[in-house]
């Protein structure tokens, strides 16, 4: 499978091993992928880079914040970029998210978090 849009997609996780797989598999069909494991991190990279298209975060991780707060400061920050939630602990009504905001229940295949990524891209 290969991106319809390349896009720098920002990967929020804690879980390294979960982190790298998406890592390699976002940078396999032609996106860049940059990577932090908490909010915070996530933050210093958005300030450092304004070329960042998807925030891709999980909800649940250590640090100051949680995916949902973080992906509220950022859309308070960065309102046009394409933010994509995940969890397998909550499940979150995608009727109720912000616009341009995506909802992706773990477990999740590569090809749905691909096809979401180009969804927000157009």
């Amino acid at each position: 499978m290969v991106a319809s849009n390349s896009a720098v997609v920002l990967i929020v996780e804690d879980e390294p091993l979960i982190r790298f797989n998406i890592l390699d598999v976002l940078e396999e069909v032609g996106h860049v992928a940059l990577e932090a494991a908490n909010a915070d991190e996530a933050l210093v990279v958005l300030k450092g880079r304004q070329d960042v298209d998807i925030l891709f975060t999980d909800v649940n991780m250590a640090g100051s914040m949680d995916g949902l707060q973080l992906a509220n400061r950022v859309r308070a920050m960065r309102p046009n970029i394409g933010i994509i939630i995940t969890s397998g602990m909550v499940r979150l009504d995608p009727m109720a998210l912000p616009a341009n905001t995506a909802f992706l229940p773990k477990p999740y295949m590569h090809y749905t978090l691909i096809s979401t990524i180009d969804s927000l891209m157009t």
